[in-house]
């Protein structure tokens, strides 16, 4: 089927059980609609409409017809008004990934003033560490930390993260504080775990202006900062994670910050979605909120 207008005209005639008054109702000429008529019945290879003198009645292949011909075009008139309201404001599902520990301790604590903003708007979120393909795996937003190389694409910039080493105190007073990065040989060092390689993370460092990677090693490694943070205040080694999630036991005294003159610059945080000539208006809508909104390096 080629032409939906040709299905309207077909309806409203059968609704009407006029050629004139269907005209009248679409503005048309009674020429027109007997053309757009034929043209279907043609197509179709049956005839549709019986014609008298007085009325316009429906043939039995045009009966069943019509009944299908209602619903697909109801479908429609809904598919379009969905369309015209998403493409209006934010409206509809909003699908999103991110980490745990930054969607549980930064995103989540700012989502009800953007939730009571655009209340049409349902928010589906995934919680974890593994790596997304949002293309593949029907992700509107990805909560994405570090570099994007991703040509498909857009990346906009939240903000960077900010790393702390750390220990309890009961751990340094047994062990002694680390002075400088070469220091942690003597450490039972809390290791992340990266959990697509499978490798340990780096330490990130400066000194002298120069920003430089440290392998360290210990009797625990985990896929999970949080995790690492809980042994850490233990007093099981020293971990290094991000400040927003041992900010709360740095004030509270659990953990003490080290090795703080040679802090490095964190990675970037972006909220990552598909290039495209018309990016919905609840992806801009979202990414806008989060930039203007959420505090990550302190």
């Amino acid at each position: 089927m080629r032409d939906l207008n040709s299905l309207r005209v077909f309806v409203r005639v059968a609704q009407l059980k006029s050629f004139k008054a269907a005209a009248a109702s679409l503005g048309l000429t009674s020429s027109a609609i007997s053309k757009a008529i034929k043209r279907l019945e043609a197509e179709v290879g049956v005839g549709l409409l019986q014609r008298t003198t007085r009325s316009v009645g429906l043939t039995e292949d045009g009966a069943v017809f019509f009944d299908n011909c209602k619903q697909i075009l109801g479908e429609i008139e809904q598919a379009e008004l969905l369309l015209s309201r998403a493409t209006a404001g934010p409206y509809g599902r909003l699908r999103i990934h991110m980490t745990e520990g930054f969607g549980r301790r930064v995103v989540f604590p700012t989502l009800g003033p953007f939730l009571e903003q655009h209340p049409t708007l349902t928010m589906n979120v995934e919680l974890s560490d593994r790596v997304v393909d949002i293309a593949s795996e029907g992700f509107d937003v990805d909560i994405r930390i570090g570099e994007v190389a991703d040509s498909r694409l857009i990346a906009r910039l939240l903000g960077h993260l900010s790393f702390v080493v750390c220990a309890s105190p009961a751990y340094l007073e047994r062990h002694g504080e680390p002075k400088k990065p070469d220091d942690l040989e003597r450490h039972n060092c809390l290791a992340y775990s990266q959990i697509h390689t499978g490798r340990l993370r780096e330490w990130q460092f400066r000194e002298n202006g120069k920003v430089y990677g440290k392998t360290v090693s210990g009797s625990l490694q985990a896929s999970n900062s949080e995790a690492l943070l809980v042994a850490a205040i233990s007093g099981l080694g020293i971990a290094n994670v991000s400040r927003f999630i041992a900010s709360e036991a740095i004030a509270s005294g659990k953990v003490k910050p080290v090795l703080t003159r040679y802090v490095a610059p964190g990675p970037p945080v972006h909220a990552v979605y598909l290039k495209g000539q018309h990016v919905s208006p609840k992806v801009r809508a979202l990414a806008s909120f989060l930039a203007a909104n959420i505090s990550i390096g302190r």
